[in-house]
């Protein structure tokens, strides 16, 4: 039997609770809204449009994506956490500027994660799943002149290697940098040619491989080089 509402229309609340229950059960939702502000704004800033130091405001943001003003701080939230945007005390946020302290001190963090993993994997022998696949992902992006693309093939050839040497520690620890990692390739982008990033990851992947505490050091050592170079220069 229906419970009655408090106005005792117990017709009212039965069918109320039915359309609810219909529309949550033949509802597909989308993505979340603060996710897609969020996204717009990622790809913003790993294409270069939105350069590093660049103010993210809430009111801007809002405005522009047609959103509240809490959609706008949610999706904030997400990049500060991703470590592509940095908020300031009195400062607002804005695009993070990955300076050449930060840049070291995650090329380290890089080097000792990956080393690692490398090292076991030379241990097990294999070869590193789905590395080959992400090689070739990267040469078709690159070709294809798609940055965004070319992040996350990128990404993929780093992760295949972390990810062959079975830990789940330090594959968990190196996906926490992926934002950083592809905010800083964004920054060192001016110093390949096309097509040289695949060629020289085709040459790391089979090095690294055979001697990774050396190669992997040199690898980083190599682009914060470039990245800090470009800057000077």
């Amino acid at each position: 039997m229906p419970r009655p509402t408090p106005d005792g229309n117990e017709g009212a609340a039965a069918d109320t609770g039915g359309a609810a229950r219909h529309r949550s059960a033949n509802s597909t939702p989308g993505p979340r809204t603060a996710d897609a502000v969020a996204d717009s704004v990622r790809a913003g800033i790993l294409s270069g449009e939105l350069a590093p130091g660049t103010a993210l405001r809430e009111e801007e943001l809002s405005a522009a994506h047609g959103v509240s003003r809490h959609t706008a701080r949610t999706a904030l939230a997400t990049l500060t956490a991703e470590r592509l945007a940095t908020a300031e005390p009195y400062r607002g946020v804005h695009v993070s500027l990955l300076d050449d302290d930060a840049l070291i001190a995650l090329q380290q963090l890089r080097c000792a994660l990956e080393t690692e993993a490398l090292r076991i994997v030379r241990e097990r022998g294999i070869r590193p799943p789905g590395i080959d696949a992400a090689l070739g992902d990267l040469a078709t992006a690159e070709a294809a002149g798609d940055w965004l693309a070319t992040l996350d093939a990128h990404a993929r050839v780093h992760l295949a290697l972390v990810d062959a040497s079975g830990s789940p520690r330090i594959a968990e620890e190196y996906r926490r940098l992926d934002g950083e990692m592809r905010l800083l390739l964004t920054h060192v982008r001016p110093a390949y040619a096309p097509g040289a990033l695949t060629q020289e990851h085709r040459a790391y992947v089979e090095h690294a491989l055979q001697d990774p505490e050396r190669v992997v050091r040199a690898h980083l050592e190599h682009s914060t080089r470039a990245i800090i170079d470009g800057r000077r220069g």
